[in-house]
């Protein structure tokens, strides 16, 4: 009862947006996470701007994207097997070691003026590998680190605005630090940032009871998870629905310095402040997200971002006003992180314990492995009918999939409700409240 009414609960204060702060292990993880995702941002910022500078290509900008994403799409399956049967706090500790590594050795081809277009490609590669084991082990280690599962959704929603207001900090500082330093010092200050998180994530400890057995058979796991997953209509819905935006509306980020350069006429300053306009809109979505009590209506909440995700980047397509185009990304990074905090929420809700690593798995899947062959595809078609053409038929394809994934969650809504009641999560209200 007592989760059935927290999750019920639909007051708006303060303190329930930091609610989930309460808890050690996460309130750890959220300050090294936020220390080292302003790196993150600072380096993703650095390296397009790097490959752009060195060659001036949009294809390139996607297929960078496409080969430090791709791994994502061709092992996470396998990855979330290992996520539920080992633990997931070691898993991501090693993975943020591995980046860590990564980075440096991205900083000193840099600052020595070694690096080629093929060091990029080659790094970006190994990036995606370990991206594969840390995807699946973050996403379902949030749970663990709360006391409280009511806190989930919570937690999940502090997430997207760490990450949303390090997307807003992180591209600011690194405009600024590229225009007056070049790229080299963001990859080594992102290097310097996973100490932060390396060091939170050891100081992290966890009740026995979640440590992982491997009594089950490797293959047989995997099909059980797989099986799992895309036997159920609300999560294999999810899953479809993101892998959409990835395909089709996620790739407008990747040419976004092309955007900077060929449609609004700027720099490096003019990217920092795109993708921070973009962060601001996220980061306040984020906020009214952790804001949230219930779990029902989140189906709902899908629905109309994605919408409104689409209409954004639409009419970013078709603006060549600095001002106007960072009022629409505000709105695009809004509606986006409530649609993915929302379907985030949702999938974690609606899977069981031991298979959660292997349902986020497919989650990670659908969000960052399916998002390289978008932005491979944007990069080839920007290439032949131009940028507005491209980034305007990715928001036309994401409406559409809004009404495609409303037929669908009317459809499912009694599924949804019978696994929430068999959950102890229920309420008295309408069936359409899903």
């Amino acid at each position: 009862m007592r989760l059935q009414s927290a999750l019920l609960n639909r007051n708006f204060t303060l303190s329930t947006i930091f609610v989930s702060l309460q808890s050690r292990n996460y309130r750890l993880y959220f300050i090294g996470q936020g220390i080292s995702l302003i790196g993150t941002w600072m380096q993703n910022i650095a390296l397009s701007w790097l490959v752009y500078r060195l060659t001036g290509s949009v294809f390139l900008l996607g297929l960078i994207g496409f080969t430090s994403q791709i791994p994502n799409f061709i092992l996470a399956p396998f990855t979330g097997v290992l996520t539920d049967r080992y633990n997931r706090l070691k898993i991501m500790t090693i993975a943020q070691v591995f980046f860590m590594l990564q980075a440096l050795t991205m900083s000193l081809l840099v600052l020595f003026n070694l690096v080629e277009v093929w060091h990029i490609i080659a790094l970006s590669i190994v990036f995606g590998i370990i991206s594969a084991f840390d995807a699946p082990a973050r996403q379902s280690l949030v749970i663990d680190l709360v006391n409280d599962p009511s806190h989930l959704g919570n937690a999940i929603a502090l997430n997207s605005a760490l990450f949303n207001a390090a997307r807003l900090v992180g591209p600011a500082i690194a405009g600024l630090t590229i225009a007056a330093v070049g790229e080299g010092i963001c990859f080594l200050l992102n290097t310097a940032s996973f100490i932060a998180v390396i060091i939170a994530l050891v100081m992290v400890k966890l009740p026995a009871r979640m440590e992982k057995t491997t009594e089950r058979d490797f293959s047989k796991s995997f099909n059980e998870g797989f099986l799992y997953t895309f036997r159920s209509v609300p999560i294999r819905t999810l899953i479809v629905i993101l892998a959409i935006l990835s395909l089709f509306c996620f790739p407008f980020m990747v040419l976004l310095p092309a955007y900077a350069k060929e449609i609004m006429q700027g720099g490096s300053e003019t990217l920092g402040f795109l993708m921070s306009g973009l962060g601001a809109g996220a980061l306040t979505g984020a906020i009214v997200m952790a804001g949230r009590k219930t779990v029902f209506g989140l189906g709902k909440i899908i629905t109309a971002n994605v919408v409104i995700l689409g209409a954004s980047v639409a009419l970013v397509a078709v603006t060549t006003n600095l001002a106007i185009s960072l009022l629409f990304l505000f709105f695009g990074g809004f509606s986006m992180i409530l649609s993915l905090a929302a379907a985030n929420t949702m999938l974690q809700t609606l899977a069981d314990e031991d298979k959660r690593g292997r349902v986020m798995s497919f989650y990670a899947m659908a969000l960052l492995g399916t998002m390289p062959i978008g932005n491979l595809l944007a990069g080839s078609v920007a290439s032949g009918i131009g940028l507005s053409y491209t980034m305007l038929i990715g928001g036309l394809v994401t409406v559409l999939s809004a009404f495609w994934f409303e037929i669908k969650r009317r459809s499912m809504r009694a599924t949804v409700r019978t696994i929430y009641n068999n959950k102890g999560i229920s309420a008295t209200l309408p069936d359409d409240n899903v």
